[in-house]
């Protein structure tokens, strides 16, 4: 079977978020472990550590609460998920709603108060840019495939 769908990883349940946590959504686990979905964290992609400083975007960059710029690493991780929904003819993808990489439609501001504003993370907008349908955890659902998936 090939897979359909690109996913975050910590939507999965693999603990990869900046935390060392995971954000698991049981139907998205269900679709990568029935090899449906490919997962994927581009901060990690790009070699970032488990756990790693909370960042927003600022400008345009990947920023860290403490400034430092990781805009590199993200794109980076971005560019070889994009590698791999390509290899794979995937067209979907499920991401983690508000994550500087994975945000789709809203991201946090960059302010770190939680505050969201219009935009996408960089894996969001590199796949949406390359025709793949971007929805994050909130609005996945919606997809017919998954409210027929009984997995």
């Amino acid at each position: 079977m090939r897979p359909e769908f690109l996913i975050s990883a910590c939507l999965a349940g693999i603990e990869c978020t900046y935390k060392g946590k995971n954000n698991l959504k049981a139907p998205v686990r269900r679709l990568f472990l029935s090899s449906r979905a490919v997962a994927v964290c581009p901060e990690v992609m790009g070699g970032l550590s488990v756990p790693r400083e909370n960042a927003e975007i600022i400008g345009g960059k990947v920023i860290t609460s403490s400034g430092k710029d990781i805009t590199k690493n993200c794109l980076a991780g971005s560019r070889i998920a994009l590698r791999l929904a390509k290899r794979y003819g995937i067209r979907k993808a499920i991401l983690k709603a508000s994550s500087p990489s994975c945000g789709y439609g809203l991201v946090y501001d960059g302010t770190f108060s939680g505050t969201l504003t219009k935009g996408s993370g960089i894996l969001a907008g590199l796949l949406a840019k390359n025709g793949i349908k971007v929805m994050d955890e909130k609005s996945f659902g919606q997809l017919k495939s998954l409210k027929n998936d009984k997995g």
